[in-house]
């Protein structure tokens, strides 16, 4: 047999394997299916004997193909432990004393640009026979590329399933807050909320159980994003489900708070104020469970009073340590703003907070504004002090006014 006659056949044999691979790439195979159609195409028409394939993966290199291989090999390299001196063709490793590569002799690295993207370590048939290692490595890339692609086109059907996921969810959590608030002699309500992301942790709501009775509150999950806006529309569920039966605000929130302990077992928690005034009696009754307390501007009155009594927040006890109900008499003109964390933790350029003594002082000056012309001026303020800081939690402000 000539040398031609050899070159030609093995030229042959090459185009074999190359159109088997890009075939079952065309036709989308899934990545098994790639993984041995490469494996049996390098034992079949190649002159390789043994073979190990190790493909990027965060943090280092995850073995893919293995054949042929009696010693005990690594499921993963550490990103750190490859390193190649182009210029020598060499390869070092940094493995464990329990693994070996003494069964194979050959390195083909597969970069894009200056990436390694794989190593393919083998061992010819024949030592004397040739093995074109241009081809291999050109097939060997052909088959990386379409495992990151197909890696990438999984990552994208991920993120968009994510975001119909994340947009189901809001559009649930909005149908969770009230969807008009009351615009009467009795009660003007306003409330401006800004969710840190699409999904937020936040909470307000406002339940007219009656004609002289109005239940309100405000609450803040511990967390961001999907978990924290599950929480919440469980909490919300439970909430109203009790409002229905019950009036006793001590009774609803030790119920709110075993609920939330057995969902969560004292892993997640929630900050909450449930407010409730009775026209008729003209009296607030409260309790403020950990979270920011609200603020009550009394008509004749000198300053501002914080609501502070109530107990420690929702979810961390199986139960509550200590329970109080605050309670205000003789309310007839008064206004209450309630609101979360993100605001008074606004940061501004120096990351120095908007803080809490800020935010009184503003409603000492201006709490006999409308509570539309409050809230307009409030953020103008804000989002003075933040020049253009970005949020880093969700925002709420609730502003009651009672006459």
């Amino acid at each position: 047999m000539t040398i031609e006659t050899v070159k030609y056949q093995r030229k042959e044999l090459e185009l074999k394997a190359l159109l088997e691979i890009t075939q079952a790439i065309n036709e989308n195979k899934t990545e098994a299916v790639l993984l041995n159609i490469f494996k049996f195409t390098c034992l079949v028409h190649l002159n390789i004997k043994s073979l190990m394939l190790y493909v990027a993966s965060s943090g280092g290199f995850s073995l893919r193909i293995v054949h042929n291989i009696k010693e005990r090999v690594p499921d993963e390299i550490p990103g750190d432990g490859v390193e190649e001196n182009k210029e020598k063709g060499k390869l070092s490793l940094t493995l464990s004393e329990e693994y070996s590569f003494s069964e194979v002799n050959i390195y083909v690295p597969v970069y894009h640009k200056d990436a390694m993207l794989a190593i393919l370590l083998l061992r010819k048939k024949e030592e004397e026979a040739e093995l074109d290692l241009d081809f291999t490595q050109a097939l060997a890339n052909i088959l990386v590329v379409a495992l990151e692609n197909k890696r990438f086109a999984r990552r994208q059907l991920e993120q968009e399933r994510l975001r119909k996921e994340v947009e189901i969810a809001s559009s649930v959590q909005r149908m969770l807050f009230p969807a008009v608030l009351p615009q009467t002699d009795k009660l003007k309500a306003k409330v401006t909320y800004y969710p840190h992301s699409t999904v937020g942790g936040d909470y307000y709501d406002l339940i007219q159980k009656s004609e002289d009775e109005v239940f309100f509150c405000i609450a803040d999950v511990s967390g961001k994003g999907m978990p924290a806006a599950l929480l919440m529309s469980n909490f919300q569920a439970a909430l109203r489900t009790l409002l229905r039966s019950f009036s006793d605000l001590k009774v609803i929130v030790e119920q709110l708070n075993f609920t939330i302990f057995e969902n969560t077992v004292g892993e997640r928690f929630i900050t909450f104020f449930l407010g409730y005034y009775n026209y008729k009696t003209k009296t607030l009754d409260y309790v403020n469970a950990g979270h920011n307390p609200p603020i009550i501007c009394r008509k004749g009155s000198k300053s501002p009073e914080l609501l502070e009594a109530g107990t420690t927040i929702l979810g961390a006890f199986d139960k509550l340590p200590f329970l109080e109900t605050g309670t205000r008499s003789g309310l007839s003109d008064f206004i209450l703003h309630l609101y979360t964390d993100g605001l008074t933790e606004t940061i501004n350029l120096e990351e120095s907070e908007f803080g809490d003594t800020r935010f009184l002082n503003y409603v000492s000056e201006n709490w006999c504004d409308d509570p539309s012309e409050f809230h307009k001026g409030f953020f103008q303020v804000l989002d003075a002090f933040a020049s253009g800081q970005h949020r880093r939690d969700d925002i709420t402000l609730l502003t009651l006014r009672f006459s």
